[in-house]
């Protein structure tokens, strides 16, 4: 049975880290009720190894990495337990209140397009693409993924170059559906 002490330190690394177990799940999966799924594996899994926690990395960079490597290994079956699973966390696509604003509309299907991209990705590279994102500096890139400083920029550069060419190819077809 969990102590209070767990299940404090769990909720507050919840809170603190909820924008990067939304994130990984949206980038890995393609439905939101998917995404809602793996968010909540992924919580699963970090309640379950919390014990493990041994205070090596900082929790941010502990949190990834169990949001990644479930992520990375997430499979769609087991879906009788799933079923009877509370949320502790909604995965929201669209932000409310702003959902009528053309700017939003704009950047909203901008972000789409992106995911869309990432999702094309190899594993590995949407792994360092959504570190990025989240601006995490080389050095706890590496730390998260268990890889060089120098490795994490070559991925990174290699994501980044597919990113552009996937975006551009994206565009192009936009344009040619609208013709």
């Amino acid at each position: 049975m969990p102590d209070n002490d767990d299940i404090s330190i769990f909720m507050d690394w919840l809170e603190k880290h909820k924008a990067s177990v939304i994130q990984v799940a949206r980038a890995y999966t393609f439905s939101s009720e998917e995404g809602q799924d793996l968010a909540q594996e992924i919580l699963l899994q970090a309640w379950r190894s919390l014990p493990k926690f041994e205070g090596r990395s900082s929790p941010a960079t502990w949190f990834y990495r169990v949001a990644l490597h479930t992520a990375m290994n997430w499979r769609r079956g087991d879906e009788r337990r799933r079923a009877h699973q509370r949320p502790l966390l909604e995965v929201q696509t669209v932000p409310s209140g702003l959902a009528d604003s053309y700017q939003h509309v704009e950047q909203r299907e901008t972000v789409e397009q992106l995911y869309k991209a990432i999702h094309q990705l190899p594993k590995s590279d949407v792994a360092v693409v959504l570190l990025y994102l989240d601006e995490l500096s080389y050095r706890e890139m590496a730390g998260v993924l268990g890889i060089s400083e120098s490795n994490v920029g070559v991925r990174l550069s290699r994501a980044k170059k597919a990113l552009v060419n996937l975006m551009n190819v994206e565009t192009a077809e936009g344009q040619n559906d609208e013709s």
